[in-house]
């Protein structure tokens, strides 16, 4: 979930609700564009004034549909996902190439226990955000955000522990039996978005709101003072400005129009207007940074990474607790190969920076003003591994630095589409997510407003290779490696997972996943995926969190959608990446939007877990279809891993088994690379080794059929099928059961 800059009230609760706040007053909404085709529904008319005023004080009102822009196409509202019954736990449901085999209810310490907003648990929640003196905030909404102060966020896994994040501590279960999956213990310890990690004994936790305290309380602290009445004057004072502004353009317009003999005079006039709004404007946002109001500085907040012993799992105890200028909204494990001693963390803060009576060092100047600003940059922990209390941050890498001039705001998003259509160029200083891949040497950042590609061979000092951005872009979310490191996925996590952003007019280049190719350390793009089916404007719908699912000889990735599900995407051509499978529920209230949906959807040792947001935690297995074997799910089923930390991507290695190869011969026989007869002769062969348990017989006739593969391999017309032939003949040379 990202984070953008907004409202005073992403300030006081940034973590969250600023995402929302910012879909609101910024909804990316598509530029004015020619009429769609006709199957596409029409955008609804424009809000008036009074509408707009409303909306801003619901933050949770649904947003009308965009138009989308000329060449774009949006998502299918035929498809049987756009239709589904609503529901918290009895909404309509539909796969395809997916069974669900559970949905385990939060516990009940991640429950806010309320449906009613005037609850006094609702103004209780509400008022530990540090949201309490905010009369602005209608009570439903209220209550919307008290809820989400308990949403699920990131998963980790260890053996049989799955490890489930939320805004309010973590909850382990026991995937012994994924069916029956079993709660273990749940430890309240506020302070979102709380992503999670493991090694070994040690769990690891990212904290960036406000409330988080350095002892787990739940108290938060005393309520912020209110802004001073000087303050909403001004504001009040901006908005009438803007409307005299607005008036006075268009009289201006008029006039031109009229005196045909004056259109070069009025051309420079209005040439001048627009650059003085301009700077009224770039005036306006240094006024709005000034004014913008950071927490009062609390000697027992915490805003960081916490580490917790995990020896006694029914019994995880705080042992170190690392704490940051910007918090932690999420965090990556890096463990360095020629150091077996220590693990390091990056830690990705999006948040304001606290403070310097809060935290000593911490400055959120512009770098013209401060060069050792907590900006433009990410920090990196070390952390001993048999003695975690001296964990420390030992380095904050400019990992946004310009090479030829040394200034450390080097990068930019480009510009990017907003809801009033193309947005100037904006420094990127922050990364969402960084995926290392320590068996490589390289780490993918998201990062905002880029995609970058470090080198991570010094864990402590990574330096950035390439950058690419995107104006289709909004926000650079999180990335992942094919397994051979030739291609790299990035997400765009356009309104911040906060709005409806799957809907059939909304660009289906927005809010999708970028595929790059990777060669030499550059990127270079190859195409865009999003989730085919529309969603509703109640359903909150954008790219998110997924892994690979080890599929031999393909590049597969189950990823979630929020309240678009979970999708299979391959992307083994990057050119041309495709659904092979999914998962959906109806939205959670058909009349106004509720955040909920899968957060993160990851492959485990045989099967897919998601950490729904509002319900939550969802257990699948593969079934096989027209896209996707028995075999090709057999033959992934057989990588298995001590622990799983999705942005600390290993290296999947298939063992030399028959499943595995019949995966290879299923694939062969689908994109045609060998004659049916080929075909036929394989499958043969290796059924009768099955049968007679890998006679000597059986293994030498396997064997026999290695050359001639390799052979074809060499004339294949797809590189991926020669690959495909070359590993099926190296297991055919060394089959094991």
């Amino acid at each position: 979930m990202s984070r953008l800059p907004g409202l005073t009230l992403c300030v006081v609760w940034v973590a969250l609700i600023s995402c929302f706040a910012v879909n609101r007053m910024q909804a990316q909404a598509a530029p004015p564009a020619a009429p769609p085709q006709e199957q596409v529904q029409k955008p609804e008319a424009p809000p008036s004034d009074k509408d707009a005023e409303d909306d801003e004080g619901n933050l949770f009102a649904p947003e009308p549909s965009p138009t989308l822009p000329p060449g774009m196409t949006g998502s299918d509202a035929n498809d049987p996902r756009a239709k589904l019954a609503p529901g918290l736990y009895d909404a309509g449901e539909v796969s395809m190439g997916i069974e669900h085999l559970l949905l385990l209810k939060k516990p009940d310490a991640f429950q806010l226990g309320a449906t009613d907003p005037d609850d006094p648990k609702v103004e209780t929640m509400v008022a530990r955000l540090g949201m309490g003196n905010n009369k602005k905030i209608p009570k439903p909404a209220q209550l919307l955000i008290a809820q989400l102060a308990f949403a699920n966020s990131d998963l980790a896994f260890q053996g049989n522990h799955l490890f489930l994040g939320n805004f309010y501590g973590v909850s382990i279960y026991d995937i012994s039996h994924p069916a029956t999956t079993q709660l273990l213990t749940s430890m309240v310890c506020p302070g979102g978005q709380g992503d999670v990690s493991v090694y070994k004994n040690l769990l690891f936790m990212s904290v960036e709101m406000p409330n988080g305290r350095l002892d787990c309380g739940v108290e938060g602290f005393p309520p912020e003072p209110p802004p001073p009445a000087d303050e909403d004057k001004d504001k009040d004072k901006d908005k009438d400005k803007d409307k005299d502004k607005d008036k006075d353009k268009k009289k201006v317009n008029a006039d031109a129009n009229d005196r045909d003999k004056d259109k070069d005079k009025d051309k420079v006039n209005a040439d001048d207007k627009d650059k003085d709004k301009d700077k009224d404007k770039d005036k306006g946002d240094k006024e709005k940074e000034k004014k913008r109001r950071i927490p009062v500085a609390q000697k027992d907040r915490f805003r960081g990474v916490r580490i917790f012993d995990i020896s006694d799992i029914k019994n995880p105890k705080q042992v170190a607790a690392v704490q940051t200028c910007r918090g932690s909204h999420t965090h990556t494990l890096v463990t360095d190969p020629n150091d077996k001693q220590n693990v390091y963390i990056y830690v990705s803060g999006t948040s304001f920076v606290r403070q310097p009576e809060e935290l000593a060092g911490c400055s959120g100047e512009k770098p013209d003003k401060d060069p050792d600003t907590a900006l433009f940059r990410i920090d990196v922990i070390k952390v001993p591994v048999a003695a975690p209390q001296e964990a420390k941050v030992v380095s904050s890498p400019r990992i946004f630095i310009d090479p030829r001039t040394g200034a450390i705001n080097g990068l930019n998003n480009g510009g990017t589409h907003g809801k009033k259509g193309a947005e100037k160029p904006a420094d990127t200083d922050q990364c969402h997510d960084i995926t290392v891949y320590s068996a490589i040497g390289l780490a993918a950042g998201a990062c905002s407003g880029n995609g970058i590609v470090l080198d991570i061979k010094d864990p402590v000092h990574p330096k950035r290779l390439d950058a690419v951005n995107d104006p289709n872009y909004s926000y650079w979310h999180s990335a992942s490696f094919s397994n051979d490191g030739s291609k790299v996925v990035f997400t765009d996590e356009w309104g911040g997972g906060l709005g409806a952003r799957c809907r059939p007019n909304d660009p289906n280049k927005w809010g999708a996943d970028a595929i790059f190719r990777l060669k030499d350390d550059k990127l270079s793009f190859a195409n865009y995926y999003k989730l085919p089916a529309a969603q509703g404007d109640t359903e909150n719908c954008v790219a998110h969190n997924g892994s690979l699912i080890p599929v031999p000889g393909r590049d597969v990735e189950v990823q979630a959608w929020y309240q678009g599900g979970v999708s299979v995407m391959d992307f083994t051509d990057p050119a041309n990446p495709f659904e092979i499978a999914y998962f959906d529920r109806g939205p959670i209230d058909p009349k106004m939007l509720v955040l909920g949906g899968d957060w993160s959807a990851y492959w485990y040792n045989g099967y897919i877990y998601a950490s729904e947001i509002a319900r939550g935690l969802d257990v699948f297995q593969l079934t096989p279809t027209k896209f996707l074997t028995q075999n090709e799910i057999d033959a992934a089923k057989t990588v298995r891993v001590a622990a799983l930390n999705v942005q600390s991507q290993q290296k999947i290695e298939w063992p030399a088994k028959l499943v595995v190869a019949k995966a290879y011969v299923d694939q062969l026989s689908r994109s045609q690379a060998l004659p049916e007869s080929r075909i036929a002769e394989l499958q043969k062969a290796i059924k009768s080794a099955e049968a007679s348990h890998l006679s000597k017989s059986n293994i030498a006739k396997l064997k026999g059929m290695a050359p001639s593969l390799e052979k074809s391999a060499a004339t294949a017309k797809a590189p991926v099928d020669s690959m495909r032939m070359h590993a099926l003949a190296d297991i055919l040379k060394h089959p094991s059961a």
